[in-house]
């Protein structure tokens, strides 16, 4: 298989995934060439046992680790930093959903995921997402990081992680319903 034939047609699904995870056009591109040059020396690695685009998502989905593994020791976070979303107003005094705030019914979730459509959706509303907990669900969620490894690297707590991730999915619930996901309450 010559790969510099086929890594062409595969740049724009590399780069939207980079874009997706790193919320920088710059950084992504850089990514995505680090990964064209990666594949381009190493080759001959590829034994065929996956798809090209597979092999090379992997590789990206590394890229993008090291990046955030430098970005985050840049940055650092409070507990504050997330104070901003108050959710309480979804729920009653019981602590159970407000009738016209309970999630809606998505269908079956396999058949819900397979639709482009709900991936189109799902990239506009992880672009929506404060950039903290965008990058915390990313971590999690895409680039399959365990929560401790997140903690230790963010230097954050174990329970501020799982009220980052809570936050995180209320807002993408939240959103991708707005955007017409949901099929009614």
């Amino acid at each position: 298989m010559n790969i510099e034939i086929i890594l062409p047609t595969l740049i724009p699904i590399l780069r939207k995934f980079a874009l997706l995870q790193l919320r920088n056009e710059a950084m992504a591109n850089d990514a995505v060439q680090e990964v064209c040059l990666a594949a381009i020396q190493n080759g001959q690695t590829f034994r065929g046992e996956s798809e090209l685009k597979t092999w090379l998502i992997a590789i990206l989905k590394n890229k993008i680790i090291d990046h955030l593994r430098v970005e985050s020791r840049k940055v650092t976070s409070s507990p504050n930093d997330f104070d901003g979303d108050d959710f309480s107003g979804l729920f009653n005094k019981r602590g159970h959903w407000n009738e016209e705030d309970r999630p809606a019914n998505w269908g079956n979730p396999d058949e819900v995921l397979e639709k482009k459509r709900f991936w189109e959706i799902f990239e506009v509303c992880m672009t929506t997402l404060p950039e903290k907990l965008a990058r915390i669900f990313s971590m999690a969620e895409f680039l399959g990081m365990e929560s401790k490894e997140i903690c230790k690297e963010l230097e954050i707590t174990s329970s501020n992680y799982w009220v980052i991730m809570h936050r995180a999915r209320m807002h993408l619930r939240i959103c991708l319903e707005k955007r017409g996901l949901g099929i009614g309450k």
